[in-house]
């Protein structure tokens, strides 16, 4: 007899001995207060202040966003009733396509049910298409776009993260066959950026596709938000870029968006489209107003990018061991699975600050961190109390600081991002 319980048990088992298993703390968003929520406790509900949320701007409870979502929830309904291809599309979704193509100068977009998903169908879709493809993925791309390589079933070569010497030497021994490069413009664990100009050129020298992940990006870079690419000047050099709409604009879904024949081949060829209930209008219509609510105005992201530099100047002046990037995700390297995770709980626990601990196999061993992404609401009291919490979560469980100078409480004078 085969015990198959025993088999699944002894995996869990083994994430717990690793310090790896993963609890998911109970938290509901408070309207019109984020970024604080309620916690369920062991002690019971307790008001605690998120610190680690995607939705980097506060537009899920922007007004604008929940009056659109509720009113076509009113007259369409929750749901969408199937795939496009059985129970027909909805003016919501078309209309967000529409949205999406103009925000990235593109002659088309298509919205899928997630990120994960838009990624999965949109890069194993364009490899299968054509002929010998070779994919050039970048050594730090995310599961989801690992796993549409992976689906692809293609050739594929691994380049050294955002190295354009490695990248060159791999295209330059591929020949002339299709050639699709695969990356990300923020890579979300380590908050770098990639070299996209310069990936732009060597694509340019060898003939080949490119294909750019602008999850983190969107609704923050750019003068209209449209990401890394838009801020850079180099969205009409990239062939596909692909988004989400469960960050930065605060609903849910993924995209892509490229040129016509490209997006339409996706949308005929796709499994992951085809097969899959498509978006309910009102979740379209949310992230229609989301877009188009951050495509003129610029307090959300000047808001967040104040927070961010005044978050980091804390905790740096607090001597904590903060990674130091250019965007807006601000790691906290801790190096260790369980004091990670015990840094998390006291921190909950003990000050109301939820920040989701990060390990493997999200983050290589050893860099295990807390990832912190301060937004527009995250004001100056808020930032203060985050460095002293930190501070005494780092002396009770021993962790180094670099020095023991006061935070710092000089002005930084953001703008707070209205609703």
């Amino acid at each position: 007899m085969i015990d198959y319980l025993a088999h699944f048990q002894s995996t869990l088992d083994q994430l717990k001995q690793e310090r790896r298993y993963r609890v998911f703390a109970t938290l509901e968003r408070q309207a019109g207060r984020f970024p604080h929520a309620t916690w369920d406790g062991p002690d019971g509900p307790r008001d605690i202040v998120i610190w680690c949320s995607n939705d980097y701007l506060g537009m899920g409870q922007h007004p604008a966003v929940v009056h659109a979502l509720t009113e076509a929830a009113q007259s369409m309904g929750a749901g969408a009733g199937g795939t496009r291809n059985i129970s027909g599309t909805h003016r919501a979704v078309v209309g967000l396509e529409h949205e999406l193509a103009d925000l990235h100068g593109k002659e088309a977009a298509l919205v899928f049910t997630s990120g994960y998903v838009s990624n999965l169908a949109g890069i194993s879709t364009m490899a299968k298409l054509l002929p010998d493809c070779l994919i050039l993925s970048d050594a730090l791309n995310h599961n989801s776009m690992i796993e549409g390589v992976r689906a692809a079933g293609s050739d594929k070569l691994v380049w050294r993260h955002n190295d354009l010497a490695h990248l060159d030497e791999l295209l330059a021994r591929a020949g002339n066959r299709p050639k699709l490069i695969v990356f990300e413009s923020v890579y979300s664990m380590d908050g770098d950026v990639a070299p996209i100009a310069g990936i732009c050129d060597l694509a340019e020298r060898y003939n080949a596709m490119t294909y750019i992940d602008e999850v983190h990006a969107v609704g923050m870079y750019g003068p209209r938000g449209a990401g890394m690419a838009e801020r850079e000047g180099l969205m009409d050099r990239i062939d596909v870029i692909e988004g989400t709409l469960a960050k930065a604009y605060g609903t849910l879904g993924g995209y892509i968006a490229g040129k016509r024949a490209v997006i339409d081949a996706v949308r005929s060829h796709a499994p992951g489209f085809i097969f899959t209930t498509a978006l309910p209008p009102a979740i379209a219509a949310a992230a229609t107003a989301s877009i188009a609510h951050l495509k003129t105005s610029q307090a959300e992201r000047a808001g967040q990018q104040a927070a961010v530099a005044a978050t980091r100047k804390a905790l740096l002046d607090a001597g904590l061991p903060v990674m130091m990037t250019d965007t807006h995700i601000v790691p906290v390297m801790v190096g260790d699975p369980d004091l990670c995770k015990q840094a998390s709980d006291l921190l909950l626990e003990r000050h109301g600050i939820y920040i989701q601990p990060i390990n493997y196999p999200t983050v290589p061993r050893g860099t295990e961190r807390l990832r912190i992404t301060p937004g527009p609401f995250h004001d100056h009291a808020l930032v203060d109390a985050l460095a002293g919490a930190m501070v005494s979560v780092w002396q009770t469980l021993g962790l180094p600081l670099t020095n023991t100078r006061t935070v710092s409480r000089e002005p930084v004078g953001w703008v707070m991002a209205g609703g």
